[in-house]
């Protein structure tokens, strides 16, 4: 008897097709990014793009930076979320910082950043008059990790209010970022929350990675995190 494989065959094509319509997103957008970090270089601009989930307080931790640090540099900022101007409107406020925010629910709720959307959000900020760009991106610990924008450094912000074993659940996260925070470290008193076990999960995954114990509500361990943002733009003022 013939046997009809014709449904399996062509489970298989729109697998196909779904893998190489990734590749191609993904590969426009290597370039795109590169594009940018180009520019970028050629104007001294150290670029940070700031992760987490949704809660993280990456926020705060970003509005507590824009304070302390926006006498001694230049700093822009380009938000993204789904909706809302909430966090643009937080980092904006008293700090004299122009910030551009993105909506992506405009063109159609995408979870991260890409690079031609910053791109375009950043030709809003006179670049040339900055010494850091910061890319706050949607709160998600899977889509933005795959996504180049051009920036310099990535940071995830993982919160003691999260499970430890995040870094395990979600790998690509960490072993992309060159940095990581762990905030909300005021907390830790009050919850059943094994902050060692934490950063071993870190390590696992990303075993050289600095990791930098803060509070941006108390202001424990913000020092360190300033002076190595004010030290990567050194560097990338040198390397001009």
């Amino acid at each position: 008897m013939h046997k009809d494989h014709s449904h399996k065959d062509h489970s298989h094509g729109e697998g196909a097709r779904r893998i190489q319509v990734a590749q191609d997103v993904l590969g426009l957008n290597d370039r795109l990014a590169q594009a940018n970090r180009r520019e970028f270089a050629d104007l001294g601009l150290f670029v940070l793009n700031v992760m987490s989930s949704p809660g993280s307080g990456k926020t705060t931790i970003l509005t507590e930076t824009l304070k302390k640090l926006h006498h001694e540099i230049n700093m822009g900022v380009v938000v993204g979320d789904i909706c809302t101007t909430n966090d643009a409107d937080r980092l904006s406020l008293n700090n004299h910082i122009p910030v551009v925010q993105i909506c992506t629910d405009n063109f159609g709720g995408d979870c991260h950043l890409a690079a031609h959307v910053v791109k375009d959000a950043a030709s809003g900020l006179d670049l040339a008059s900055l010494d850091v760009l910061i890319v706050e991106n949607i709160g998600n610990l899977v889509c933005p990790a795959e996504f180049d924008v051009g920036e310099d450094k990535r940071v995830v912000v993982l919160s003691v209010t999260e499970g430890e074993d995040k870094p395990a659940k979600y790998p690509l996260m960490f072993r992309v970022c060159d940095v990581a925070i762990l905030n909300k470290i005021d907390l830790l008193p009050y919850l059943d929350y094994d902050k060692d076990l934490a950063i071993k999960y870190i390590k696992d995954v990303h075993s050289d990675m600095p990791i930098f114990e803060t509070s941006a509500k108390t202001g424990e361990g913000m020092e360190k995190w300033y002076e190595w943002i004010l030290d990567q733009v050194k560097a990338k003022k040198a390397a001009k």
